[in-house]
């Protein structure tokens, strides 16, 4: 989740016509505006102004309560962590794992397509800052849990649980990286509930079959 190499504004406490009643609140508003610009621009091409224009606040908001641009997309990179531990927990079945990824990648309100655009903006390089770690060390606790699977004999003990982390992410991220595709095989949108559900169940019975110990 790079590409990150605009300055960052200096903060300043908001002036007294732009203090808000409930900083949470805007906030929030903030933060749901971000994830709509990210997922339609990417990080690059987002724009604070469009940003604060949606969230209809002024944008020097942004860099009091964020530090920037920057600043406000890794604190929607933390929400989502902390979101993602809270509907993974580690006793939870791979079937139903592999649903909630469906239904959480469709969910604008969780920026699935931030991800794809992180991916094509990737150097190649491991970045080494904080919000990095985090992100690593978060896919390393859910390989893992696909290990502990594994020997609960959940899961074939043969398959690499780290390929299979990687082969669950994308395919439930499908409906959202690939709408067009998804429209010309269902003929219904991918953000459609039915086809959310459908596609959401079949995935868990492809990858469970696939992971199945013989």
């Amino acid at each position: 989740m790079k590409d990150m190499t605009t300055q960052r504004r200096s903060r300043r406490s908001p002036a007294p016509g732009e203090r808000q009643r409930d900083p949470e609140r805007t906030k929030a508003r903030i933060i749901e505006a971000a994830i709509e610009e990210f997922s339609a621009k990417g990080f690059a091409g987002a724009r604070v102004s469009e940003i604060a224009a949606k969230a209809g606040v002024n944008q020097q908001l942004i860099a009091y309560y964020f530090d920037g641009k920057e600043g406000l997309y890794l604190e929607i990179g933390r929400r989502w962590r902390a979101y993602e531990a809270e509907m993974l927990p580690d006793d939870l079945g791979f079937p139903e794992m592999i649903k909630r990824y469906v239904r959480a990648s469709v969910d604008k309100r969780m920026g699935g397509k931030m991800l794809a655009w992180a991916g094509l903006a990737d150097t190649g390089e491991d970045p080494d800052d904080a919000e990095a770690k985090e992100s690593s060390a978060r896919l390393r606790h859910e390989v893992e849990a696909m290990r502990e699977r594994q020997k609960t004999g959940d899961l074939d003990p043969d398959v690499d649980p780290a390929a299979m982390m990687l082969i669950a992410m994308s395919a439930g991220n499908a409906l959202a990286v690939y709408p067009q595709i998804a429209r010309a095989l269902f003929g219904k949108d991918g953000s459609s509930p039915e086809l959310v559900e459908h596609y959401a169940n079949e995935l868990a019975k492809i990858l469970t079959a696939l992971t199945r110990k013989p």
